[in-house]
């Protein structure tokens, strides 16, 4: 539900303008909204856990979700969607970190894997759902659906999880940490929105992104500083003595930069260039999730035979490195079809990432440091995920202004085939009844588009390029955690 509904809002968005009566630059506060409230609650969905019990919190986080869904779905205006889709994020937040402590706690240590498989197979599903979802919704039905989809969902996940899940006691009552909640509550929530809005707002050319930038760091460095000074803190950042979980969350955080990174490319690249449709989008991404899903029980058959997981993970990076390769070579001549074995490739090399990059990282986790180790990791994920889609939007702007500077130097009187092509069109434009004056105009205005549509396709490109390179440079963070055959923690000794 949590995933699908990251995804499946995007492509509504044209709709939810025109209803709402919002513009693109106002629109972009629904995502923004949903992040910030996510990251906000991730790294305290251990914390909630214990004093709630697990399963009581995963249930109330759904419950408040479908509510909160409900509402989005009736808002009548555009600051009434953004202020519920905040509170959906604040009740969804803690749902991922909560499933999979509950895997940690409950399947067998020497079993780790295949849980962490299990995990990934949902984790996968929803990004994968969620755009066709969402486009089908929206255009065989209305925008609120896509929030309303989520009530029969929560029946279906209450069911099961009243009937299979048990419950794990609340945590005798102690004193609340305020300070560590407010500190933390307000750096996150700067960090995020400077990271979602950056960009739009030419960074540190506007007023509010320096100050929260500055309010981030300040008020990051004093909630570290508080956390490991307090009692009882709402994050228990001492966790990080692991060695494997510090380096674990590392990883996560530059895997999140690279995977987000390229998701928010392609569908660019496919819709912007390529003219496909969000359905289509949608279809072409489909069989990349299908292998991931396939591919994970695999996976974690090969880490319960004792197979390491630096070793599948490393092999995974090299698969990604190779999609980043077969997708630099995209063309504006690229159809559907095209993408099938890059987009496989892939779900193969998902499927080899996300099971051992988790595991690595919660192999020396026990008891309570569980619920937070967890909680952390998914945050850095997704931290991880908004630093990639900031840096690689300013990239894009920036190379595509190189490349149509480079390109557009060719475009003068000199050169033989601007010419030739310049003539071509000319007498195309007038074979079809247009004057010279007019026709040679038209000729120069497909030129021009034909040139930015090019810097734009190499810009995209270039990003592939990047982030391939950019996960072979990150193998060592993998290779350099600790091998334990069989890949089993303490996590189980609970």
């Amino acid at each position: 539900m949590e995933l699908i509904d990251t995804t499946v809002v995007n492509v509504s968005m044209p709709h939810i303008m025109g209803n709402l009566g919002a513009t693109f630059e106002d629109i972009g506060w629904i995502i923004t909204a949903y992040s910030v409230a996510i990251v906000m609650v991730l790294p305290i969905s251990g914390w909630l856990g214990e004093r709630l019990g697990r399963k009581n919190y995963y249930i109330a986080s759904i419950v408040m979700f479908t509510v909160f869904s409900f509402f989005c779905g009736n808002a009548h205006n555009l600051g009434e969607l953004i202020f519920f889709r905040f509170l959906q994020g604040l009740a969804g937040g803690g749902m991922a970190p909560t499933a999979q402590a509950i895997l940690i706690e409950t399947w067998p240590a020497e079993e780790l894997g295949m849980a962490m498989a299990m995990f990934g197979m949902g984790a996968v599903l929803g990004p994968v759902i969620g755009p066709v979802l969402g486009g089908y919704i929206t255009d065989h039905f209305s925008w609120p659906w896509v929030f309303y989809i989520n009530i029969p969902l929560c029946a279906i996940a209450l069911f099961l999880i009243v009937t299979f899940i048990r419950p794990t006691p609340a945590e005798k009552k102690k004193s609340i940490d305020w300070w560590g909640l407010a500190l933390l509550a307000i750096s996150v929530a700067s960090l995020q929105i400077v990271l979602e809005r950056g960009e739009r707002e030419d960074w540190f050319e506007t007023t509010y992104i320096i100050v929260l930038t500055f309010v981030a760091v300040i008020g990051g460095l004093i909630f570290i500083w508080h956390e490991l000074n307090t009692e009882h803190p709402v994050v228990n950042l001492r966790i990080l003595r692991h060695r494997s979980f510090a380096m674990g969350i590392a990883t996560t955080l530059f895997f999140g930069i690279g995977m987000f990174g390229s998701v928010f490319v392609y569908p660019l690249m496919f819709q912007n260039l390529l003219g496909f449709t969000a359905e289509q989008t949608g279809l072409i991404t489909l069989p990349s999730g299908i292998v991931t899903i396939l591919m994970m029980p695999l996976i974690g058959n090969l880490m319960k035979r004792k197979v390491p997981a630096q070793v599948i993970g490393t092999c995974g990076m090299i698969v990604f490195f190779v999609f980043s390769m077969l997708m630099n070579k995209t063309t504006l001549s690229y159809g559907m079809h095209d993408f099938f074995w890059p987009l496989v490739t892939r779900g193969v090399a998902l499927s080899m990432l996300f099971v051992p990059i988790t595991t690595l990282a919660v192999q020396d986790l026990k008891g309570r440091e569980i619920g937070q180790g967890t909680g952390l990791n998914t945050m850095m994920r997704q931290l991880g995920g908004s630093f990639g889609i900031a840096l690689i939007t300013t990239f894009v702007d920036r190379r595509s202004i190189y490349h149509d500077t480079i390109l557009s130097a060719h475009l003068n009187n000199y050169n033989n085939a601007f010419m030739q092509r310049l003539n071509g069109l000319q007498h195309s434009f007038m074979s079809q009844g247009f004057g010279l004056s007019q026709a040679r105009e038209m000729a120069y205005a497909a030129l021009d588009r034909a040139v930015r549509q090019q810097s734009l396709l190499l810009s995209y490109t270039d990003v592939f390029w990047v982030v391939g390179i950019f996960f072979l440079l990150i193998i060592p963070l993998i290779l350099f955690q600790k091998f334990k055959r069989g890949g089993a923690p303490g996590a189980a000794a609970h």
